[in-house]
């Protein structure tokens, strides 16, 4: 069963940082694309920074050059360090995860993935 479990997430001013951990655990040695997705009341869930099983990553537009997609020596611990962050990164933030392999084009879609945390709140304030 794997399980994931965010944390650190929480309120910051602009231009501030924040660093999101995920715990991850259950899928022992399979291939795995994780990362994070984020979403807003009334919006759909949308890809923000995800690594393949192949160690790629992919990030969304409007995150490049700001946030960065991490994983500990074990890849049982993802992290998100977000710099920079503006008041349009307010949202819940979700780690999810897929086993076996998903094409890179796709990796952002959250339709790819099927195991996913209960999500962290991020708050930024102009």
């Amino acid at each position: 069963q794997v399980q994931l479990v965010e944390s650190g997430g929480g309120s910051v001013q602009a231009g501030g940082s924040l660093r999101l951990s995920c715990a991850a655990s259950g899928y022992g040695s399979s291939p795995v694309s994780i990362g994070w997705f984020r979403q807003t009341p009334g919006n759909e869930r949308e890809g923000v920074a995800v690594i393949d099983n192949g160690g790629s990553t992919a990030y969304a537009d409007s995150v490049k050059g700001r946030f960065t997609i991490s994983q500990n020596n074990a890849k049982n611990t993802l992290y998100l360090q977000m710099n920079s962050l503006k008041p349009e990164d307010t949202a819940m933030y979700y780690c999810a995860a897929a086993l076996g392999f998903i094409q890179w084009r796709l990796l952002l879609r959250p339709s790819e993935y099927r195991y996913w945390g209960q999500g962290t709140q991020v708050t930024v304030s102009s």
